[in-house]
């Protein structure tokens, strides 16, 4: 097979033959940015049918072509682990974002907390955040992001059936607590840099589905813990065992 080193994520069919047409921005990327001609070749994914090796059949300025001439990897998805999160400065969010891509997570939710520092969200550029670390790190899935939602209409709409991880100051290490629970559908909760305000804290402590653990002897930033607390539960439940 013929080393490709462009990955895209296209939402479009894929399959042995299949046309798959290219959109303004991924024209420009290909045949302006990187150079690329009729005949090179590239890695797509879309999601749902694993990775394709394509080769460009038309291109254009603002519009171009690719054919799919064989599946080069099949769709890997990833376990039922949600990242819920209190936004932070832009960069560390960017990195939470892309970390939690790379480790492995089906939805990333930025959480408004009491002591949340990042009143707004954009949710179209964090999910095009996703899609980029998708491409880059050459995952097959690229996870949902949703809009801000407050910490109180999160609890009051969530399903008891999924378990919260939740990363708080306990007598529980994450890894002691993680060795007896059981596999399933989780969300991992990450609070902001000021921590979880007390009704907050008294409100999770409350709920039979939330796991309360802490994450070692040191204070780590919110971007580290959230990548922390993705790395134990991968290991202990999810598709790292």
């Amino acid at each position: 097979m013929t080393a490709a080193k462009i990955r895209l994520f296209v939402d479009h069919p894929l399959g042995v033959g299949q046309s798959v047409p290219l959109t303004g921005p991924q024209a420009h990327y290909l045949f302006g940015v990187m150079r690329q001609g009729a005949g090179s070749r590239l890695l797509v994914f879309n999601g749902r049918e694993g990775e394709w090796l394509a080769e460009v059949t038309e291109t254009g300025k603002r519009t171009g072509s690719l054919t799919c001439l064989e599946q080069s990897g099949p769709q890997l998805m990833p376990p039922d682990l949600w990242l819920l999160f209190a936004p932070v400065k832009k960069a560390r969010t960017d990195f939470i974002v892309e970390k939690a891509t790379e480790l492995g997570v089906a939805r990333i939710v930025p959480v408004h907390t009491d002591f949340t520092n990042s009143e707004r969200v954009r949710q179209d550029r964090l999910q095009a955040h996703a899609l980029e670390a998708a491409e880059q790190c050459g995952a097959t899935f690229v996870p949902e992001v949703r809009g801000l939602i407050s910490l109180p209409r999160l609890l009051a709409d969530w399903d008891g059936d999924r378990r919260i991880l939740w990363a708080d100051e306990s007598l529980a290490g994450a890894a002691a607590a993680l060795a007896n629970a059981r596999p399933g559908a989780w969300a991992i909760l990450i609070g902001p840099e000021g921590g979880f305000s007390e009704p907050e804290k008294a409100r999770l402590r409350s709920l039979p589905h939330v796991v309360s653990v802490s994450l070692g002897p040191r204070i780590l930033r919110a971007d580290t813990a959230a990548a922390a607390a993705i790395t134990l539960w991968q290991a202990a439940l999810g598709d790292w065992r």
